[in-house]
């Protein structure tokens, strides 16, 4: 099973956003931390959106920020709603291409739970557990810990 690039770019998203904490980030950085392709992440970025996952903050000194907490963002659903289907063979749904075994299968069958349990494990993880090594994360992406508020 492998997923598309768009998921491992929302997921990337979501790890910087988490990252940056309360600051904001631009698709510019974020692209240019992974180098990755800025158009490409426009996209991800915008379905993020939608899907709530990620808000906008326009304007001079504009952004993007976690619309949730982090501990509210499951990777499981996130995989769910950033690939396409989740079809490893064939005869899965959406496609359901002809099979002459189709009536005494036992390999969908075995390919359906094999999905299950990777989703399974998925949904056993948050964003937050994915930013847990935040200091060596933030450095290898050159986010910088905002300054102390003065007092």
């Amino acid at each position: 099973m492998r997923l598309t690039a768009y998921t491992d770019y929302a997921m990337r998203v979501l790890m910087y956003l988490a990252l940056k904490r309360d600051g904001l980030a631009t698709i510019s950085e974020i692209a240019a931390s992974y180098s990755i392709s800025k158009n490409h992440l426009m996209k991800v970025v915008h379905q993020l959106g939608v899907a709530g996952y990620v808000e906008t903050v326009r304007g001079r000194g504009g952004g993007l920020r976690l619309a949730k907490p982090m501990e509210a963002i499951g990777l499981g659903e996130v995989v769910r709603r950033t690939e396409p289907d989740m079809a490893i063979v064939s005869c899965f749904k959406p496609i359901e291409e002809p099979c002459a075994i189709r009536p005494c299968c036992v390999l969908k069958n075995a390919f359906g739970k094999a999905r299950d349990a990777f989703l399974d494990v998925l949904d056993g993880y948050t964003l937050k557990d994915l930013v847990e090594p935040r200091s060596r994360l933030a450095r290898l992406l050159d986010i910088r810990e905002p300054a102390p508020l003065a007092r």
